[in-house]
């Protein structure tokens, strides 16, 4: 048998280490900060000693996990205008899928009728639908938002406070300028002095995710947010 060459290797070792964090990810949907190694190696399907010769303690992958989504967030703030309000490139699958090693097929008719809908009542609906379709598919995504609105106190300071930073920069401030395109879009006149300051425009987006992050708890939980993210929408009257 041929050796593999360490470009295989790496490849490996990159496909294990996406494999194991969207395990992670799922087990704290469920456990939340009492998953251990052995639950996220049940969930990937992989020996107790595998998964711990990548992560030997669960401080580690949730810190890499966590590190791993917010790239991915970024990604999608970045990118092109059909992906951001919920249409799929023409290949079919948005771009950043294939990074986390579950790969995900965008136009599915259920994900499209939801968006359309959300359309018609605005664009900040738009965004609003298609963030909870990202986080039915992608639960580092979720748990990313989530642990962000508590200040990630999950983790030591030490590394806490260089990724509430990076979410700030890279995740939160994109976030709200988008709503505020979609807003203008939409025809909404903000009320207040204040509306027009970006500290204003920051707090409304934190509000906004910690809203969409509690109500689509328990839709994930019960595997059904990509049905509901148009009723959750609606909920919150967006």
């Amino acid at each position: 048998m041929t050796p593999r060459t360490k470009e295989q290797n790496e490849e490996i070792r990159l496909r294990r280490l996406a494999q194991i964090r969207k395990a992670a990810a799922d087990v704290f949907l469920n456990k939340g900060p009492l998953l251990e190694i052995r639950d996220v190696a049940a969930q990937a399907g992989l020996g107790y000693g595998t998964v711990y010769h990548y992560y030997s303690n669960k401080g580690d992958l949730l810190h890499d996990l966590l590190w791993d989504a917010l790239v991915r967030a970024g990604e999608w703030l970045e990118a092109p205008h059909a992906s951001v309000f919920g249409e799929a490139p023409a290949g079919g699958e948005l771009s950043w899928a294939t990074d986390t090693g579950n790969t995900i097929a965008a136009d599915s008719r259920s994900e499209s009728r939801q968006t359309a809908a959300a359309a018609e009542r605005g664009s900040v609906a738009a965004v609003g639908v298609r963030l909870l379709q990202l986080w039915a598919d992608d639960h580092g995504l979720y748990l990313l938002h989530k642990l962000a609105g508590e200040g990630f106190v999950s983790l030591p300071e030490a590394r806490s406070t260089p990724l509430s930073a990076a979410f700030q920069r890279e995740v939160l401030a994109p976030f709200a300028a988008l709503l505020e395109t979609g807003r203008a879009a939409d025809g909404a006149a903000d009320v207040g002095g204040n509306a027009a300051e970006p500290m204003y425009r920051i707090q409304r987006a934190e509000m906004l995710l910690a809203a969409l992050v509690g109500c689509a708890s328990v839709s994930l939980r019960r595997g059904k947010l990509h049905e509901e993210a148009s009723d959750i929408i609606r909920f919150l009257k967006l």
